[in-house]
Parts: structure tokens; C-alpha cells; sequence
């Protein structure tokens, strides 16, 4: 079993190219307002949209594909969940399994979260697939005012993270090599799947420690004002992204409340 971690990809494409803080802003102020629905016609404008300016981040769909398939997993978590242990069953029977029955009703509810978490989702997976870890602490810094320890402790960790990988693969192959397999036992297979990730859990805790240390050793911690070599712009463009996409996804919702389809989450 290997694990393979998505990594970094530069874009010189229109959307890629704007200020980190900025598409990090657009992503949140245009899946914010999607929490506050359950029908599944606003998250399905919503996507259109997603995939709509895909392109324009310089990402194929096929890419997007491989870093969102772990959302599937969720999704078919839900569905089994309403199916088994929704509470209101409202709508016609579509099937019946065993003592549970399938109605429209909780069909339609699962059918809402499940475009929900893909369209809440996607927009997070776009912005963090084209944007420099470098850029984006500087931009935290520089036009957020975020703490320096923090900015730099984050990309400082998230540098380490296509390590887990490769530290993975080596815990695997020297298991292997004394003789600990799991075969095609499912059950061994998940146990030995546990303590290999336990093992990285370790070895990731003590890089921490040892990094942490050498942080603070080199003066990241000092309280001297800090110059940057790239500096963070936040122009025009960045900020007609974040209003575009505030108004992108008020015209979802708006949408779905003129064709009286839409739910509340409360209420």
C-alpha cells in the first residue's frame, strides 16, 4: 500500500496568478453562504460555476478529479447514513431494505448534502492546488497582518507534508522486508494499515519537535521587524474576484428562493 499526496501545481492561468489571501477569500465567500441551504438545486448552480472557471485557474478536470476523489468517500457515507437513520421519512417509497425504507423525500435531503459537500468543497481544492505555500504565507503576513510564527510554522509544515509519503512507502517496505504482511487477509491488512500510520504519527510528531527548535534557534521567533523578498499585492483584480464570487453565489441562493425550492438548514 502506498500513499500519494497531491502536491503544489504552478499555474500561469488568469485566476491562478491572483493574490493567495485574495482566492483564499473568494473560495470562503463563496462557499459560506452555501451552509445555510439543504436543497440540491443551489449547490448545483454553484458547481456549474466551479467547473466553469476551472480553466481560468489552469487546472484540467481530470486533475481536480484526483485530488476530490476522497470526497466521493463522504458522499456515499451520507447516502448510507439518511438511508439507515433519517428521521423523516416524507415523499413515496422507492425501495425497501429490510426494516428501512427508502422514500423521495430522504433521497432528495441526502441528494442536497452530497452536491453540498462537493460544492463547498471544490472551490478549497482549486484555490490550495495553484497556490505557492510560500506566496500565500507571505500574503497572510503581509496583507492579513497574521503572525509571522504562525505563517511560517504553517508553510514550514506544510513543506514536510509530501514527506509523509515517501516516510510511508519506506515504513511499508521495511515491514515488508521483516517479514510483517498482511496477504490478502482484510483484517491484517487493516491492522497493519493502524500501526503504520501510528508509526508516521510518531515520526512526524518528533520532525515537528526537531523543526520547532530550529525555528527558534534561527531567530523566527525574534521580535526585529522582518523584510520580505516578494512582496503581496492586493489589486483591482483581486478584489473584483472576491466580489464576483460574492455575487456568484448570492445568485445561487437567490435562484433557488425565486423558484421556491430552497431550504433552510434552520427553520
Amino acid at each position: 500500500m502506498t500513499l500519494t499526496l497531491p502536491t503544489f501545481e504552478a499555474g500561469t492561468a488568469l485566476l491562478a496568478r491572483r493574490n493567495p489571501v485574495a482566492k483564499l477569500a473568494a473560495a470562503l465567500l463563496f462557499s459560506a453562504p452555501l451552509i445555510a441551504t439543504l436543497d440540491p438545486l443551489t449547490p448545483t448552480l454553484a458547481l456549474a460555476v466551479e467547473l466553469a472557471v476551472l480553466p481560468l485557474f489552469g487546472m484540467s478536470y481530470g486533475a481536480l478529479f484526483r485530488r476530490a476523489w476522497p470526497l466521493a468517500l463522504a458522499a456515499a457515507g451520507i447516502v448510507v447514513t439518511l438511508v439507515l437513520f433519517a428521521a423523516e421519512r416524507t415523499g413515496a417509497t422507492v425501495a425497501t431494505l429490510g426494516p428501512f425504507a427508502v422514500t423521495t423525500g430522504v433521497l432528495v435531503t441526502a441528494l442536497g448534502m452530497v452536491l453540498r459537500i462537493f460544492a463547498i468543497a471544490l472551490p478549497g481544492i482549486m484555490v490550495f492546488a495553484t497556490t505557492d505555500p510560500t506566496d500565500l504565507a507571505d500574503a497572510l503576513v503581509q496583507n492579513v497582518r497574521a503572525p509571522a510564527r504562525f505563517a511560517i510554522g504553517a508553510l514550514a509544515a506544510f513543506r514536510l507534508v509530501p514527506l509523509l509519503g515517501q516516510e510511508w512507502q519506506m515504513l511499508s517496505l521495511a515491514r515488508r522486508a521483516r517479514g510483517i504482511d498482511a496477504g490478502r487477509n482484510p483484517l491484517a491488512k487493516l491492522r497493519l494499515f493502524g500501526s503504520t500510520a501510528f508509526a508516521l504519527l510518531v515520526g512526524a510528531l518528533r520532525r515537528g519537535g526537531r523543526l520547532a527548535v530550529a525555528m527558534d534557534a534561527r531567530g523566527f521567533d525574534a521580535g526585529t521587524p522582518r523584510t520580505y523578498a516578494r512582496r503581496q499585492v492586493l489589486g483591482r483584480a483581486d478584489v473584483a474576484l472576491m466580489v464576483g464570487a460574492m455575487l456568484l453565489s448570492t445568485a445561487a441562493l437567490t435562484t433557488s428562493v425565486l423558484l421556491g425550492v430552497f431550504r433552510p438548514i434552520i427553520g
